[in-house]
């Protein structure tokens, strides 16, 4: 079911498949009621909502600036799915996350990008920098890139680490020029047109687009003692838009 406006499209689980054991936060494959296939990032894992909150809006954003992402979906998770499972980890997991949750389109078949192997175009290369450079993505580095190629594309996964401001909102406003390090960033070495890129990407964002992006996160993921998911909606936009105006500090050179 497709709800259009701001929302994400919504669909319901209906068979847990298999859990995928790359990822610590032991997200699995299901199967919903729109005969397709997710990758499931569940609100009950260690990480919590706020994950799946970054998992939203850097993925979404991701997909403005013209970058591949696979389509995200709320997945509506009855418990009762877990009686069927004979992992007691898994079944402990489905049983703390009754309700709304992530998924992601499986994309059959895709591999892991390999920078040796696969060939990138440095201009893909130089928005995928200055986007992680943007919301902050610690998790593109050598050892886990979460890219995949999939019909010969570049397709980008598991954004629950970006955004780690909001892990202490009271710092939030202190660290909103905070550099970033592409020493480690996968694609640097072929992001030879930085200065395009950023010229390019920085024109695209605005406090309409964050607007927009934002309003994708479910209300339940932002409902914090205290804060107002408007509120806590307003303060994403907000140091975005600080970091966008400090671009100088943190941008790709």
């Amino acid at each position: 079911m497709d709800e259009g406006g701001a929302g994400l499209r919504r669909v319901v689980a209906t068979r847990y498949v298999t859990p995928l054991r790359e990822g610590g936060s032991l997200p699995g494959l299901v199967e919903a009621d729109d005969l397709g296939t997710y990758v499931a990032k569940f609100v009950g894992a260690g990480q919590g909502a706020k994950a799946l909150v970054a998992e939203v809006i850097a993925g979404e954003l991701a997909r403005r600036l013209g970058l591949r992402v696979p389509e995200l979906v709320v997945l509506d998770l009855d418990p009762v799915i877990a009686r069927a499972e004979p992992d007691w980890e898994v079944q402990e997991l489905l049983a703390r996350s009754g309700g709304e949750n992530l998924g992601m389109d499986f994309l059959p078949g895709a591999i892991g990008f390999d920078p040796v192997a696969h060939r990138i175009d440095a201009a893909e290369a130089s928005r995928v920098l200055w986007f992680d450079a943007f919301v902050e993505n610690v998790d593109r580095s050598w050892r886990n890139p979460n890219l995949l190629r999939w019909h010969r594309d570049l397709w980008l996964i598991d954004h629950g680490a970006c955004l780690y401001f909001h892990h202490s909102w009271a710092r939030a406003d202190a660290v909103v020029a905070r550099p970033y390090d592409t020493g480690d960033h996968v694609l640097a070495p072929a992001a030879t047109a930085r200065a395009e890129a950023d010229a390019d990407l920085t024109g695209t964002v605005d406090r309409a687009l964050l607007t927009d992006v934002v309003a994708r996160v479910p209300d339940g993921w932002l409902d914090e003692p205290g804060t107002e998911p408007g509120a806590r909606r307003d303060a994403y936009v907000e140091h975005l838009l600080g970091r966008l105006a400090a671009r100088e500090a943190w941008v790709p050179r």
